[in-house]
């Protein structure tokens, strides 16, 4: 009589229990409902605060700037006037046109000059102002002063003080913009240096380099699309200023567009205006083009 074998249990799966664990199934997960987040009290009530305060704000500013919409119009009639004396625009080539194109040449060579002389001075204080770059403490504190400084003068400002210092015309405007475009293009580019990695900067430190090796071979490399990109965007902006620099006796067209607006010349002053819009098309176009470039 021959004996069977005894049943053999399944052997449990290696590394653990016999026991499978799930994770929860379609069914359940369709019914999970999310807790919704709510705002507390004390959120609430600093919103509102804000709100209020913003809205004082407002009512204090209408308030002290006069701004009242029923003389604005009220004084239909007297824009109806402005622009039927506008219109048509003055073309006469040798009293208007001519001396408009030339004008408007000087306004963009005024933009050029003033965005590339500030170049080195702002390449300068931005090696300075980034703290991947600076000295000590004592050059980034100074360094930044001098930055903030230029920047919160306005050119106009600027324009003002170097008119009386070296007469009116296109060079006192040329003047302004490189000392206000100094301290807004510095600052940017000190950010720009601020944001890089730091990795090759480093690698140089242990390497035993020099600040200044640092600077030129790892800083400098890497921002040169952004530094030509900002370059370019205060070139187009610079363009736009000395048009209001104009205005101060910084020549340019805005000097023409101000004589013009002084004498009752409404219809010049209109195509003044024209040139001036088709220079800052032009200026524009040239910039996003050469920007698509740096990109690529």
């Amino acid at each position: 009589m021959t004996a069977t074998a005894p049943a053999r249990s399944p052997r449990p799966p290696r590394g653990g229990s016999s026991t499978r664990t799930e994770g929860p199934s379609p069914e359940r997960l369709a019914h999970v409902v999310v807790p919704t987040a709510h705002r507390s009290g004390r959120q609430v009530t600093t919103w509102v605060t804000a709100g209020a305060v913003l809205l004082g704000l407002h009512v204090l500013a209408w308030q002290g700037t006069g701004f009242s919409i029923s003389a604005l119009v009220g004084g239909w009639e007297g824009m109806a006037r402005f622009v039927g004396e506008a219109f048509p625009p003055d073309l006469d080539w040798s009293t208007v046109v001519a001396p408009g194109l030339q004008a408007t040449l000087v306004t963009l060579w005024i933009g050029l000059l003033g965005t590339t002389l500030s170049i080195p001075l702002s390449l300068l204080l931005a090696v300075l102002a980034a703290r991947g770059s600076t000295p000590g403490s004592f050059w980034y504190q100074g360094s930044r002063a001098i930055l903030s400084f230029f920047r919160a003068v306005p050119d106009v400002v600027f324009a003002l003080i170097f008119v009386t210092a070296v007469g009116l015309g296109p060079f006192a405007g040329v003047l302004a913009l490189v000392v206000h475009n100094t301290g807004v293009m510095g600052k940017l580019w000190a950010e720009a240096m601020e944001e890089i990695d730091p990795g090759p900067a480093d690698a140089l430190r242990t390497n035993g380099a020099g600040r200044t090796q640092v600077v030129t071979h790892a800083v400098l490399p890497a921002v040169v699309p952004q530094f030509l990109g900002l370059l370019l965007y205060r070139f187009d902006v610079n363009v736009r200023s000395s048009l209001v620099l104009g205005l101060v006796g910084a020549g340019g067209i805005g000097f023409l567009i101000n004589k013009s607006i002084k004498l009752f010349r409404f219809d010049e002053m209109l195509t003044y205006i024209l040139m001036v819009l088709v220079l800052v098309w032009v200026v524009d176009r040239f910039s996003s083009w050469a920007r698509a470039r740096i990109a690529v």
